[in-house]
C-alpha cells in the first residue's frame, strides 16, 4: 500500500524481557504490565497487530524462581506462579503485590474480570444505559487485554488474520495506580494524536435537507445572535438522496445534491471564509453505484464492467478497494474544501476476512489517509475496540432524547477514560425520538461544553432543531451563554489536548484516578476531572416543584472549592446535596487553581492562538500552570514545536501573579498580548496595583466586581517574551459566601408562601451561630429540599 498508510511501529520487545518456552513466551513490559502467549507449536507473535504497536519498553527488573512443578516469577508489583504448560486455571496464577484484598487481588486464567469499566461502540437506540466493554483499571487491582484475535498490522500498511489456536494476552496489575496503567496503556497501543484546535470549538450539526442558502442563513443568524461555532457538519442530505430504485437505496453517496449545492466549491469556501471547518457524512456500505459521477472512472481503475453499470462492493478487506476509496471519492471532496469525514458506519462487524470489523479499517485508513498532506489528522467516527483513542473523534451514535440518556452521558464519557478513550463526541440535546423538554436541553447543553466535544445535534423532524432561539427565553439564554462560555475556554481546553497527548491524562477523567482510595470517589459516578483545575457535577434530573431548583450529590475532596459560577466558597473532605438553578451547574475549582480562558471566541478567532487572556486565579493556595500553544493545525508538535507560558500564584508575604516569558517558538504566538486577571477569594484594599514587566515598574488600577465577588485587574499589551509580575500585597484576601444575599436570592426566585419566606429570611438574618441556624431549621419540618437548599448555602464553610 502507499507509504502514507504505513504505521511506524515497534512491535519487538527487548529480549532481556523474555521468558521463553517450548510453547509459551512471557515478555515482563513493566513491572505491572505482562504479555502472555501460548501457542503449541512455539511461534510467537513479534509484528504489531491493530491494537498493540509498541513493545519495546525499557529493561525491568525481576526474579525467576524455577521449581518441579513450573515457575514463578516477581515483579516489584506481581507474582506470577505458571506450571510451563497450557493456560489453565490451575497451572497460570497471578497476584497482584501490596495493600490491596489477599482474595480479590488474585487472578487465576480463565476467571471473570471485574474492572470499571471501559466503554460501548456505540449509544445507537439507547435510551439510558448501555453495558460497557472492559478496561484496563479494576478497584481490585488488575484486569485483562486480549489481543488474541487482533489482526495482524504489516510492514506494507495492510493487516492479515491471527493464528486461531494461540493465545496472547496482556495482564494490567497496577493495584490502583489507575494514572501509571493508563500511561503504559498509551505507551503499548499508542498515544492520542493531538486535536485540531478547532474541533475543541462548538459544532452544529443536524439530519437536515439544508441548501447552501438557508445553511448560509442560518449561520448569519448564529452570528446576529453571538452564538459562534466552529465546525459545520454536513449530514447525508449533500449528496443525491433520491436516486433511481434500480440502484438502491440513496442512503450512501459521493455525488454532490447540486439542486441543494449548486456550486460545492463555493460553499465550502464560504464556510472557510466565515472561519469554520466542515465535515461531510458518509455511510460507505453500499458502495458505488452506476448514478455517481465518479462511478466509470473508479470501475475502470478496479476492473469493474462500467457498461453494465456493475456496482462497486463496499469491500473495506480489499486494499486495492481501500485506495481507490480515497482517491476516486474523497480525494476530489478534499480539493473542494471538506476538512474531515464523518464515518457513519451501522452496518455490522463483518468482513470477508474473519475476524476485520470494517469500521476499524475505516477509523484506521481515514485517519492515515487524512494526513497525507501535513496536515493534523482527524476523522469522526463510532468506537471499534481497543486502540481506537488513535482515532479520534469519537461519535457516539444516534441518541434518544430523553433525561435518562443524558443521566448516562457523564460516566460514560469519563468512564471510558479507562481505555485510554478521551475524545467522544455526543448529540448534545438528543437526536431522536424522545421528547421536547426546554430545561432538558438547557441542562445537556451545560453537560455539551464540559465534556470532550461540543455538538449540538438533531433529526430532520421540523420540531426537533436545537437553534437556541427556538426554546423558553430562560433556556435560550442558557445555552447561548454555554456556547460562549465554550470558546472562551479554549486556551485550557488546548491545553489539556496536549496533556492528553503527552502525559496520557484525557481531558475528563473519573474522580478516583486522583482519589484511588477515596470510597467516594467511586460513588459520584456522574462527576468527573474537567482537566487539570476542575470538577464538574453536571445536572441531570427535572428542578424541584416550587424551589425551581435542581439538585445533584457532589463530593469534595480535602481542600478549599470555588464554584465558578456562583463564586461560593466550600470546604471539602465531604459529600454535600448542591442545588442550581437553571443558569449553572456545579463546577468546582480548586484553591490555587489558574485558568487561561480568552474573550476571542468568534470562529475566525477560535483556529489561532489569541491575542489577549483573560486569566482567573483562585485564593488559598499557591498555583502554577503551563499555558501550551502551537500551530494549531499540523503534526509539528510531534518534533516538539510549541510555544509554553508559565503562570504562578503565590500565597505569603510575597503574594503576587507571575506570568512568565513564553519559552520555545515564540512565533507561533502573537508578539504582544493584553491581559485581563480576575482574582477570586479577594476584595480592594487599594485601588492601585505595582506591575513590574521585565525591568519596568508601571501602576494599574484594580476594580471591584460586588456580583462576582471578584477582583479585575486589566494590562495593557506587552510583549510575550517579558515576565510580568503583580504585586497583591495591596489586596485583601476573603472568602466572604454572603450567606444572607444567597438565601435571599434563593428565597426570592422560590415560588412557596410568603409567610414562609419571611420566617427563614428573618432567621437567617439573625446574629446567631450557624449551629443556631440549623437547630432552629430542623424545628421547622421543612421540606427537605428547601431545608437542604438554605442548608448547603449556610455550610458551605465548615469553621
Amino acid at each position: 500500500m502507499k507509504a502514507v498508510y504505513q504505521v511506524n511501529t515497534r512491535p519487538i520487545a527487548l529480549q532481556e524481557n523474555q521468558i521463553i518456552g517450548k510453547k509459551y513466551r512471557i515478555t515482563i513490559l513493566t513491572e505491572a504490565l505482562i504479555r502472555f502467549e501460548y501457542d503449541e507449536e512455539g511461534n510467537f507473535e513479534d509484528r504489531a497487530t491493530q491494537t498493540v504497536f509498541y513493545r519495546d519498553f525499557p529493561k525491568v527488573k525481576y526474579r525467576v524462581i524455577e521449581n518441579e512443578d513450573g515457575m514463578e516469577i516477581h515483579t516489584a508489583n506481581l507474582h506470577v506462579i505458571y506450571n510451563q504448560k497450557e493456560f489453565t486455571s490451575y497451572g497460570l496464577k497471578i497476584q497482584v503485590k501490596g495493600n490491596l484484598s489477599a482474595y480479590h487481588s488474585v487472578w487465576r486464567y480463565g476467571e471473570e474480570v471485574h474492572d470499571l469499566g471501559g466503554t460501548a461502540r456505540t449509544l445507537d437506540m439507547v435510551d439510558g444505559e448501555t453495558p460497557l466493554e472492559r478496561g484496563i483499571v479494576s478497584y481490585f487491582g488488575y484486569s485483562i487485554l486480549d489481543d488474541s484475535h487482533s489482526q495482524i498490522l504489516l510492514d506494507n500498511g495492510w493487516i492479515e488474520p491471527r493464528k486461531k489456536d494461540s493465545k496472547d494476552f496482556y495482564f494490567f496489575g497496577y493495584g490502583r495506580d489507575y494514572k501509571r496503567a493508563l500511561k503504559d496503556f498509551y505507551s503499548l497501543c499508542g498515544r492520542t494524536p493531538m486535536l485540531p484546535r478547532y474541533a475543541l470549538g462548538n459544532w452544529w450539526s443536524r439530519y437536515y435537507k439544508y441548501s447552501e442558502q438557508s445553511y448560509m442563513e442560518l449561520m448569519e443568524r448564529f452570528d446576529k445572535e453571538n452564538l459562534p461555532f466552529s465546525v459545520a457538519v454536513i449530514d447525508m442530505d449533500w449528496h443525491l438522496v433520491d436516486i433511481d430504485p434500480k440502484y438502491g437505496s440513496g442512503w450512501t453517496g459521493y455525488t454532490w445534491n447540486q439542486e441543494l449545492f449548486p456550486e460545492p466549491k463555493r460553499f465550502l469556501q464560504r464556510l472557510h471564509e466565515r472561519g469554520m471547518k466542515v465535515t461531510l457524512n458518509v455511510h460507505p456500505a453500499d458502495g458505488v453505484r452506476g448514478h455517481e459521477e465518479m462511478y466509470e472512472e473508479m470501475a475502470k481503475a478496479l476492473g469493474i464492467a462500467y457498461e453494465q453499470e456493475d456496482p462497486i462492493v463496499c469491500d473495506l478487506a480489499d486494499p486495492k478497494f481501500i485506495e481507490a476509496y480515497f482517491q476516486y471519492l474523497h480525494h476530489p471532496r478534499e480539493e473542494e474544501g471538506v476538512d474531515f469525514w464523518w464515518i457513519d458506519w451501522q452496518q455490522g462487524n463483518h468482513t470477508k476476512i474473519e475476524g476485520l470489523d470494517p469500521l476499524w479499517i475505516l477509523n484506521h485508513f481515514h485517519f492515515l489517509d487524512s494526513k497525507r498532506n501535513g496536515k493534523r489528522p482527524m476523522t469522526f467516527s463510532r468506537y471499534a475496540g481497543v486502540g481506537s483513542h488513535r482515532y479520534p473523534v469519537g461519535f457516539s451514535g444516534d441518541t434518544i432524547t430523553t433525561w435518562d440518556s443524558l443521566q448516562f452521558q457523564p460516566y460514560f464519557t469519563s468512564t471510558a477514560s479507562n481505555i485510554g478513550y478521551g475524545w467522544w463526541s455526543h448529540d448534545i440535546g438528543g437526536h431522536m425520538m424522545g421528547y421536547k423538554d426546554d430545561e432538558m436541553m438547557a441542562r445537556w447543553t451545560q453537560f455539551g461544553i464540559y465534556s470532550p466535544i461540543m455538538r449540538l445535534h438533531s433529526s430532520c423532524s421540523e420540531f426537533n432543531g436545537k437553534e437556541p432561539w427556538r426554546f423558553k427565553k430562560e433556556t435560550e439564554v442558557v445555552m447561548g451563554e454555554a456556547l460562549r462560555q465554550r470558546h472562551k475556554m479554549l486556551p485550557y481546553l488546548y491545553t489539556m489536548n496536549y496533556r492528553n497527548y503527552q502525559e496520557g491524562m484525557p481531558l475528563i477523567m473519573p474522580m478516583y484516578y486522583e482519589y484511588p482510595e477515596k470510597e467516594e470517589a467511586y460513588q459520584v459516578k456522574n462527576q468527573y476531572f474537567f482537566g487539570s483545575e476542575m470538577i464538574v457535577a453536571p445536572i441531570t434530573t427535572k428542578r424541584i416543584e416550587g424551589l425551581n431548583v435542581a439538585k445533584v450529590t457532589v463530593w469534595l475532596p480535602e481542600g478549599t472549592w470555588y464554584d465558578l459560577y456562583t463564586g461560593t466558597v466550600y470546604d471539602g473532605e465531604r459529600m454535600l446535596t448542591m442545588y442550581r438553578t437553571l443558569d449553572s451547574i456545579p463546577v468546582l475549582v480548586k484553591a490555587g487553581a489558574i485558568f487561561p480562558f480568552t474573550e476571542e471566541i468568534s470562529a475566525t478567532q477560535v483556529g489561532k492562538n489569541p491575542e489577549s487572556l483573560y486569566i482567573k486565579i483562585f485564593a488559598g493556595k499557591d498555583g502554577k500552570f503551563t499555558l501550551y500553544e502551537d500551530d494549531n493545525e499540523t503534526c509539528q508538535y510531534e518534533e516538539g514545536i510549541c510555544a509554553t507560558t508559565t503562570m504562578e500564584y503565590c500565597e505569603g508575604e510575597q503574594r503576587g501573579f507571575i506570568i512568565h516569558g513564553v519559552q520555545g517558538e515564540q512565533s507561533l504566538i502573537p508578539k504582544q498580548r493584553s491581559y485581563t486577571i480576575e482574582l477570586y477569594g479577594y476584595e480592594i484594599g487599594e485601588e492601585e496595583v505595582r506591575v513590574k514587566v521585565g525591568e519596568d515598574t508601571i501602576v494599574v488600577k484594580a476594580t471591584y466586581d460586588k456580583e462576582k465577588r471578584t477582583v479585575l485587574i486589566k494590562l495593557p499589551k506587552i510583549d510575550t517574551n517579558q515576565t510580568i509580575q503583580i504585586c497583591l500585597e495591596n489586596l485583601i484576601e476573603v472568602q466572604n459566601n454572603q450567606v444572607i444575599e444567597r438565601v435571599f436570592h434563593f428565597l426570592n426566585q422560590a415560588e412557596i408562601a410568603f409567610h414562609l419566606k419571611d420566617s427563614l429570611y428573618a432567621m437567617i438574618k439573625k446574629e446567631q451561630s450557624v449551629a443556631a441556624t440549623i437547630s432552629q431549621l430542623h424545628t421547622m419540618n421543612l421540606d427537605k429540599d428547601l431545608s437542604g437548599a438554605i442548608l448547603e448555602i449556610l455550610t458551605a464553610r465548615l469553621l
